[in-house]
């Protein structure tokens, strides 16, 4: 049981981190395309350090292109770790406050069980 609550709050965490809102303007799949078909261009005439920054930012952008595409449903995670949260938390001693900092939010906390006192 513990193993597998393990996995269900590593799980949940991961993905809130990976969907964290990043800080600056938000990049819409629209400006990432415009963006690669810029390098596209610049490419034709770069220097060869320039090429490889290019390439690299290219690279980075296709993935993460990819990764708007596929879009993560945390909601199924967000459940499952509300059925298991408070005894998670009771059993590993963490607070509410600790949730919190890793990015849990209040209404999924309140809905688990966890509570700011204990």
């Amino acid at each position: 049981m513990g193993r597998a609550e393990g996995k269900i709050v590593r799980e949940y965490l991961e993905a809130l981190q990976a969907n964290r809102p990043k800080r600056g303007r938000k990049r819409t799949p629209e400006t990432i395309r415009k963006r690669l078909s810029a390098i596209e261009t610049e490419l034709a005439d770069a220097e060869t350090v320039d090429r490889l920054k290019l390439v690299s930012e290219r690279m980075h952008l296709e993935a993460e292109l990819l990764s708007m595409d596929a879009g993560v449903d945390i909601s199924a995670m967000e459940a499952e770790f509300i059925k298991i949260g408070a005894k998670y938390s009771e059993r590993n001693k963490i607070t509410y406050h600790a949730w919190r900092e890793v990015g849990v939010s209040a209404q999924v906390l309140r809905d688990a069980g966890i509570r700011r006192t204990a």
